[in-house]
Parts: structure tokens; sequence; C-alpha cells
């Protein structure tokens, strides 16, 4: 008898062709999520819109925009207007990126809404 060479190979198991296959999809699917949590952008704007700041899911500076009529405030609003649209900009990128994982962990321990009504700590 000689053993096959290939150690993943299912021939003649078809159980273990129906699992591999399960499995190769759920790996394609958790790839094509995290390209796209990569790709996730959070925009948060300040001082009435005249602030924009757009980061990355990590909180990276992806870029800024400062409408002229904001450098009529004081530096230390302007610097204030920055922060609050970074924290803005963040919040969305979380949020947006929840929105892509959420199918994933639906119903899991990671779940923050739980369906047997118990919320994680």
């Amino acid at each position: 008898m000689t053993l096959p060479t290939d150690p993943f190979t299912t021939a003649g198991d078809q159980e273990l062709g129906r699992l591999l296959q399960g499995f190769q999809q759920d790996l394609a699917a958790l790839e094509e999520l995290r390209d796209r949590i990569a790709s996730v952008e959070g925009r948060g704007e300040a001082a009435d819109g005249r602030v924009v700041v757009n980061v990355t899911q990590t909180g990276a500076l992806a870029g800024i925009t400062i409408d002229p009529r904001a450098m009529r405030l004081s530096s230390d609003q302007l610097a204030a207007a920055i922060m609050e649209a970074s924290a803005r900009a963040a919040r969305d990128a979380e949020h947006e990126a929840g929105d892509l994982v959420a199918p994933f962990i639906a119903g899991t321990l990671l779940d923050d809404d739980r369906t047997d009504g118990t919320r994680r700590r």
C-alpha cells in the first residue's frame, strides 16, 4: 500500500473533502475581510465643516483639509478643531471596521450583542 504524497488529499473521503472545501472558503473570506479592513478610512469634521480629517483604520492620519475660513480661528481653536475632527474620524473608522467584522463574529463570544442575552465584558 502506498501512502498519498499530499497530506491534504481528499480522494475517497467525501466528508474530509467537504470540510477542507469549507475551510478554504472561510479562509478566502477572512483574507478578503483583512483586505477590506486595511482599506478602511474614517472621516471626521469640526469647526462647522471647516476642518476635515481622514484617518486609516489604525488611526494614522490619511488626510487633512482646512478651509481658508478656519484660519480665522485662533491657533488654540484650530488645534482643538483638528483634534476633534481626528477623534471623529477615528470613531468613524472604528465603526466601519466593526460593521465589516460583525457578520463574522455574530453569535460568538466576541459579539457584543450575543443572542443569549449576555454581554461581553
